[in-house]
């Protein structure tokens, strides 16, 4: 089995494959059969989160593995978000155990703020106005809030914490009240959206960066209301693909890696899950990382589209 072969390493010494496998909208039963077959690929940093309304299928499957003896509970780093209903600091240690109790585990090896903005609590869809937008929590507090996530990794519920869609701006507020200082920023990156600046601040700053969408985002649209490009049909992915003999997903993703950065593809079909993960018996020469950091677009996939009217949140951070 190819396990992922490159690791990034915390300030606290916690080591993040740089490989993992991600689960956003992935329904139950997709995501039961791939997570299995991401497992027995070699996948062992699994991307969760209480939004993606399946953390009691990835709990049940993390169990039977464990259980079985198939992986031992410390070869798996585990990552969660606290959710957009839960950015206030009286609800950090709550909806962390929630997770906690969903994926059948006793602590997570990583646990992010989700979104630096705030929605009010809900037990099920996020609540709308008349005008159809959704209703904002505006008192979004990230300094009381940061205090809360350090609480609960000193109560070793999270073994570390960071976070995840905050701007420089915010990532450097937090930095300047904290104790703990944030492990990872995960953030849509991709040969369209490299964002540059903010991963050498991340650096600069001793923050791990994770790219999530980093293929794109297949089958967005509908959410979006917007055309997302197409990364795999890019010419120069397909032309250094071809002449290494590799594919546009493996060139895309290992660019990625020789960048620093650590990326969490999802996918739920057994080929490309193998194909995704063999990206350690190949480099991409510094051409071709020139060719491929030219490709920047500033094309952002995720804006947040799904939830409209986010924009006039006063930590919308884009």
């Amino acid at each position: 089995m190819g396990a992922c072969k490159i690791d990034l390493t915390f300030e606290n010494g916690q080591k993040m494959p740089a490989l993992g496998f991600g689960t956003w909208r992935a329904p139950d039963d997709e995501v039961e059969k791939a997570l299995n077959e991401a497992l027995e690929a070699g996948y062992r940093h699994i991307d969760c989160a209480p939004v993606y309304l399946n953390e009691p299928t990835i709990g049940r499957v993390l169990r039977q593995w464990i259980d079985s003896g198939r992986v031992k509970r410390e070869e798996l780093f585990i990552v969660t978000k606290l959710p957009p209903h839960g950015t206030r600091a009286a609800t950090v240690e709550k909806f962390l155990k929630r997770s906690l109790t969903d994926l059948q585990l006793d602590y997570v090896d990583l646990y992010l703020v989700h979104v630096p903005f705030t929605v009010p609590e809900v037990d099920g869809p996020f609540l709308m106005d008349e005008h159809g937008e959704i209703v904002l929590e505006t008192t979004t507090d990230h300094v009381a809030l940061w205090k809360a996530m350090e609480a609960v990794a000193d109560a070793g519920l999270a073994r570390s914490i960071g976070l995840s869609n905050f701007n420089q701006r915010q990532v450097q507020r937090v930095l300047d009240n904290c104790r703990i200082k944030p492990a990872n920023l995960q953030i849509e990156n991709h040969i369209y959206l490299q964002q540059p600046e903010l991963v050498k601040f991340c650096k600069a700053n001793g923050i791990t960066v994770t790219a999530y969408s980093p293929l794109g985002s297949k089958g967005i649209e509908k959410l979006l209301n917007h055309e997302v490009p197409n990364l795999l049909d890019n010419p120069t992915v397909k032309e250094i693909g071809d002449r290494i003999g590799k594919t546009a997903a493996q060139v895309v993703l290992r660019h990625l890696l020789q960048r620093g950065l650590a990326t969490i593809p999802k996918s739920t079909n057994a080929g490309r899950l193998s194909q995704n993960i063999a990206l350690f018996d190949f480099e991409l020469t510094e051409d071709d990382m020139v060719k491929l950091n030219g490709l920047d677009r500033n094309v952002r996939i995720c804006d947040f589209g799904f939830f409209p009217g986010i924009t006039k949140h006063p930590e919308f951070p884009f």
